[in-house]
């Protein structure tokens, strides 16, 4: 068996930046294990240190069922990605309950679930990167209850990063903006994004999940904890 550098855990793991970041972290060395609600797609296109797990961020118990199952007794994890996330659009006339509880169940109930039952195993020098979203900043037309989830996200990274910073473990954030993933090409709406992007183009997965390993290795990244990184191509200056 091949020595592995370190344990990531990473959801949304099937596809786009999750996808992405699971290539990232099996390409330095990690041993992956990776959440979504269907890994199954993906499992067989990548290493043999890639565990995949169907599970639901929305239920705790679900998680510790399946991170138990497949961890060793006393195995560290070294860096968690949270990265599942939904971003059906609503305004005040469109949304219902419904639609709000699936929208903060995954994107602000997930990570705190996530990182609620994984803390646990991880020790000083630990990091976890949250994903947030350039709407957390900035408000986006017609997406009244994703932006209100993100804005979420980044004082929920504030407030674990004061929470677990006693234990070394390091909580920030990421907020992309546009990024060439299966879900935003499906809205037809990234050519005319691009247009308005100060750079001209989005992102591509693979330039955000480097900044997920760039947030948690290195001295250069050390003292970082509690902030949110916009990567945005300067669509988004405050």
């Amino acid at each position: 068996m091949s020595q592995t550098t370190g344990v990531a855990l990473i959801t949304g793991a099937a596809s786009g930046m999750g996808l992405s970041t699971v290539e990232e972290f099996l390409r330095r060395g990690y041993k992956v294990i990776g959440i979504d609600i269907d890994t199954g797609s993906v499992a067989a296109d990548l290493a043999a240190d890639f565990t995949p797990i169907i599970a639901d961020v929305r239920s705790r118990d679900a998680l510790v069922a399946a991170i138990d199952g497949v961890l060793a007794e006393g195995e560290r994890i070294d860096v968690v990605a949270n990265i599942a996330g939904v971003y059906p659009p609503t305004t005040l006339d469109s949304y219902d309950e419904a639609s709000y509880r699936r929208i903060f169940d995954i994107n602000v109930l997930g990570p705190l679930n996530v990182i609620a039952v994984t803390h646990p195993r991880m020790g000083a020098g630990g990091s976890i990167v949250n994903f947030a979203s350039v709407d957390a900043f900035e408000v986006s037309r017609g997406q009244l209850l994703y932006g209100a989830s993100k804005a979420a996200v980044v004082m929920l990274t504030k407030s674990l990063a004061l929470e677990l910073a006693p234990r070394g473990i390091r909580v920030n954030g990421i907020a992309p903006g546009w990024v060439a993933t299966p879900g935003n090409a499906a809205t037809g709406r990234m050519e005319a994004a691009a247009a308005s992007i100060p750079l001209g183009r989005v992102a591509q997965p693979e330039e955000i999940a480097a900044w997920v390993w760039l947030i948690s290795h290195g001295d250069h990244a050390a003292f970082l904890t509690g902030e949110t990184i916009v990567l945005a191509g300067g669509d988004v200056m405050r």
